[in-house]
């Protein structure tokens, strides 16, 4: 029995114990619970890869204005099912300074996260058409959107982008809009768990297609302006966050202050509603909602269903963080550039020992250096390599989950790996090469 890192017969006994079938299929929590384990029974500290989780102090400027916001008093009062004026302003700059869209403050509303934001735009998107009840996801992608399309009891489609980059991706796309059973096309853009980002050209054509076909794109911008090979920092200054908006009226996005502001834990994104969607009427939503408005049906009837409103001082807090990016006083891009740092660094390792990058073009450009990145071993499926791994410290989720049709890799996220952990990856990287190497 080789020796490894961890030792085997307590990550063995930990696997058995998880009642984990397939290692390959389990969901990101399940494997954050079991690495959990693992450290605890042995001690030993893993290189942790499985969970988007910030790794970044979070903003002083948000945490001052939600302790101010309590001092006045909101906890004891409902906040707005719509959200504070204040924080609706503060939106409607950010998408205009950022991404270069106007759009009305009634179409900025803020969820309870983006997931929250997800769970209220299925609801409704769904519903817009009775003929259309099937949203089509271009992946690969966030996991969990999927399950809440499952609890909902509600339909999906998927393909893997990887194979249908640039012009290709038309034909494609539109070999499932003309079913004509699509409500809407949802995406992540920088891509979770990829971190492809979608040319100018591609966006176009989600666009056109989106037009064409009435069907309503979701903008997943969680990681909003993290494509570092660009600055997309400067308030009101191009290169912008690209976006589909620039190509379709059909549009809705959902921008997280998790990652750009290390906000996790307060749990506040934004649904952004283009105006001439908030304003269209579906008769169709009357048979779920009081009103055949989109804007008005997602507010007062899936919006207000699922939380009644978002935490009254984290408004508070995320308005301010959003003033001082507008104002030119606060450089969320660059707070954040350390993702990208660091993974230019971990690539390196794992290539340096006999791994390969599973996404690593776009088009015809090499991939950015970002929050996600994805590897492979040669002769080793995605459900081998997370176990093999595991016996080496180092943890990370299957792509087979993400929608990926490369299911021989596996997402690795750098976040909540610190610089101080990089000798201990070399050196059970170089373990897990030799004994991979001569098995």
């Amino acid at each position: 029995m080789k020796t490894t890192p961890i030792p085997l017969d307590i990550v063995k006994q930990k696997i058995q114990e998880s009642r984990l079938s397939v290692l390959g299929k389990a969901s990101i929590r399940e494997l954050v619970r079991l690495v959990n384990e693992i450290e605890q029974a042995t001690g030993i500290k893993y290189v942790r890869m499985e969970m988007g989780v910030p790794g970044l102090e979070p903003s002083q400027i948000g945490i001052e204005a939600e302790i101010d916001a309590l001092r006045r008093g909101v906890a004891s009062k409902y906040p707005m099912i719509d959200g504070v004026p204040e924080l609706k302003r503060e939106i409607a700059r950010f998408v205009k300074n950022f991404i270069n869209i106007d759009v009305s403050e009634q179409g900025c509303i803020p969820t309870v996260g983006s997931m929250q934001g997800a769970m209220a735009t299925f609801l409704v998107v769904n519903r817009c058409n009775a003929a259309k009840d099937t949203v089509l996801f271009i992946d690969p992608g966030f996991p969990v959107q999927k399950q809440q399309l499952r609890v909902l009891g509600m339909s999906y489609e998927t393909f893997d982008v990887y194979n249908f980059r640039g012009d290709k991706l038309r034909d494609k796309l539109e070999s499932y809009l003309k079913k004509g059973n699509i409500s809407a096309i949802l995406y992540s853009n920088p891509n979770n768990p990829s971190w492809i980002c979608f040319t100018e050209k591609e966006l176009q054509i989600i666009g056109e297609l989106a037009t064409a076909y009435d069907a309503i794109v979701i903008e997943d911008l969680a990681y909003f302006a993290m494509d570092f090979r660009r600055d997309l920092s400067k308030p009101g200054v191009p290169p912008y966050q690209p976006t589909v908006a620039n190509y379709t009226n059909n549009w809705l996005m959902l921008i997280s202050s998790s990652k750009v502001f290390s906000y996790a834990g307060q749990r506040i994104g934004t649904m952004v509603i283009g105006n001439e969607l908030y304003k269209r009427r579906f008769p169709d939503l009357k048979r779920f909602f009081s009103s055949d408005e989109f804007g008005y049906a997602m507010l007062y009837g899936a919006v207000y269903s699922l939380s009644s409103g978002v935490c009254h001082s984290t408004q508070y807090g995320l308005a301010a963080m959003l003033k001082a990016a507008n104002d030119g006083n606060l450089n969320f891009v660059e707070s954040v550039r350390e993702y990208g740092a660091k993974a230019k660094i971990m690539k390196k390792l794992f290539t340096d020992n006999g791994f390969k990058i599973v996404y690593d073009m776009d088009e015809d450009k090499p991939l950015a250096d970002g929050f996600y990145f994805t590897i492979s071993y040669p002769g080793l499926s995605g459900e081998q390599l997370i176990e093999e791994l595991l016996y080496y410290g180092i943890s990370a989720i299957s792509l087979a989950i993400t929608g990926s049709e490369r299911t021989e890799g596996l997402r690795a996220c750098v976040s909540q790996v610190q610089s101080s952990q990089f000798p201990d990856l070399e050196e059970r990287l170089k373990r897990f090469h030799v004994d991979h190497t001569n098995s």
